[in-house]
């Protein structure tokens, strides 16, 4: 096996493994009859017995230790939620992690959808806040207690993917009966703890579970690669709150003023540093308080999501829905004018040189109930038409970033320009100011090795971009032969 925390080796049986597995668990509980839950001699005489068997990996080992440690129940199903709905509503509301949904919505939810497997968030103390994906597989784990609310940690149900990923710290396969809990020995999952990227706090867990394909080895980079997003949508969070931070001789930004220190991942308390104590171990469910001396967490501000997406989504604290492309382009162009715009400037700014006003009201009627019937919390008034409340919207937070220095955070959180489909004039300026901001960000500040990122998915076919690449990456750069050959398909001669 290429590493202690992957499920399987590259060919491995995944049959014969699990069989090995289910026989090790049976023989590992059967050692538990002769002491008591905190005897010191069974943990002894357990990790050596089964310390030496090949199939056991040494991670496992230990958390079924401590699952014994803790006297959890092997035949326990989970019935009864840590959270009730109201408190569940408000942890959903108010947790860092609701911020980046959209890039686990993107990079995981709707592929897991199509693959058979479900996908979950979790807090810090392992409690479950979001699980989406297969409607089949989702039926079949609530029948175990997989759903919202219940708490999956290790001091709960033993070991677990995200149980033992928030216990260890560290992204882990579990598979079929490496799960301490029987109910669970059909299902095999990956997870990987969430830190809060300015204090390196433990903040969730993003878990991936279903079938023996929930176990496969390509899933650990993938979602690797889907924390690292995570953890740059939440610096960017961050720096939206510095740019909002009251002055001490002034008003706070649009979007509201932040408690002075700590970060917009930060907005509760929800986990130790990593490396500390307390990371290692369990999590305790009290860490998902803020401490009172601090600022009560603002409400989840309406976001429209339009960088890279057609259609556009909507977001706010109870749901998220996709929008019509006359939808998305009218709240684009009513969330940058908060005083409101007259209809003809609107109908203008949606519709370009055919526009008609006649047109705009009756998309706006259409709007106004397509939101009452979603419950989404916006409304729309008129004379002027405006938004009542504030909408933010992704690219225009992506734009405050790069005015804040932040172009590596912007580049890996980005997912391409703003409603590719869309000719609305309101649509084409910001898509126009978001590329050239970007651009002009990366060529003056960003690293070679973001730099060649951006040019490789955003500016194939930019010269000026690949000539810089060129000047800036060292002599000996293997990227160098790429950069040269790109631009000679471009007509440009290396310089």
């Amino acid at each position: 096996m290429s590493s202690v925390w992957q499920a399987l080796g590259r060919g491995e049986s995944v049959r014969a493994r699990r069989r090995q597995l289910e026989l090790a668990h049976e023989r590992f509980l059967g050692h538990l009859g002769g002491f008591g839950p905190e005897s010191a001699e069974a943990e002894t005489e357990l990790r050596e017995r089964f310390g030496r068997a090949p199939e056991l990996r040494p991670v496992v080992l230990e958390s079924w230790l401590r699952s014994q440690r803790g006297t959890i129940d092997p035949n326990r199903v989970l019935d009864r939620p840590a959270l009730d709905a109201d408190e569940l509503s408000e942890l959903r509301r108010t947790h860092p992690l609701s911020q980046a949904l959209p890039v686990v919505r993107k990079l995981l939810f709707d592929e897991a959808r199509d693959s058979g497997l479900i996908v979950a968030v979790g807090d810090a103390a392992g409690r479950l806040l979001w699980v989406d994906g297969d409607s089949v597989l989702r039926t079949r784990a609530a029948e175990m207690g997989f759903v919202p609310g219940m708490d999956w940690s290790e001091r709960s149900v033993g070991t677990s993917a995200p149980g033992s990923a928030l216990a260890l710290d560290h992204a882990i396969q579990v598979l079929g009966a490496e799960h301490f809990n029987r109910a669970a020995h059909d299902w095999s999952c990956t997870a990987a703890p969430v830190h809060d990227p300015m204090t390196g706090a433990i903040i969730g867990v993003v878990d991936v579970t279903g079938g023996d394909n929930a176990a496969s080895p390509h899933l650990l980079p993938l979602l690797q690669a889907t924390l690292a997003a995570i953890e740059a949508e939440l610096q960017l969070a961050s720096l939206r709150l510095l740019l909002n931070r009251p002055r001490p001789d002034g008003p706070a930004g649009a979007a509201g003023g932040a408690a002075a220190g700590g970060s917009a991942a930060g907005r509760s308390v929800v986990g130790p540093p990593r490396g500390s104590p307390a990371s290692a171990g369990h999590p305790d469910a009290s860490a998902v308080a803020p401490p009172s001396s601090e600022r009560a967490p603002e409400p989840f501000v309406p976001r429209l999501l339009v960088l890279g997406r057609d259609p556009a989504l909507l977001e706010w604290a109870d749901g998220a829905a996709a929008l019509t492309g006359r939808h998305a382009e009218i709240l684009l162009a009513l969330a940058a004018a908060p005083q409101g715009r007259a209809a003809a400037t609107l109908a203008e700014q949606v519709y370009g040189q055919r526009s008609s006003e006649q047109t705009l009201r009756a998309e706006l009627v259409r709007l106004r109930r397509w939101c009452e019937a979603e419950r989404v919390p916006l409304v729309l008034s008129s004379r002027p038409y405006r938004l009542v409340g504030p909408l933010r919207v992704d690219a225009t937070d992506t734009l405050d970033a790069l005015a804040s220095g932040a172009a590596a955070a912007v580049l890996a959180a980005y997912s391409g320009p703003v409603l590719p489909a869309s000719a609305a004039p309101v649509v084409e300026a910001l898509r126009a100011e978001v590329d050239a901001t970007l651009r002009e960000a990366m060529l003056e500040h960003a690293s070679p090795d973001a730099l060649y990122d951006y040019a490789q998915h955003w500016a194939t076919g930019d010269a000026h971009v690949w000539e810089t690449l060129l000047q800036v990456l060292p002599p000996q750069s293997p990227k160098r032969a790429r950069v040269v050959a790109r631009l000679e398909t471009l007509g440009a001669a290396p310089r």
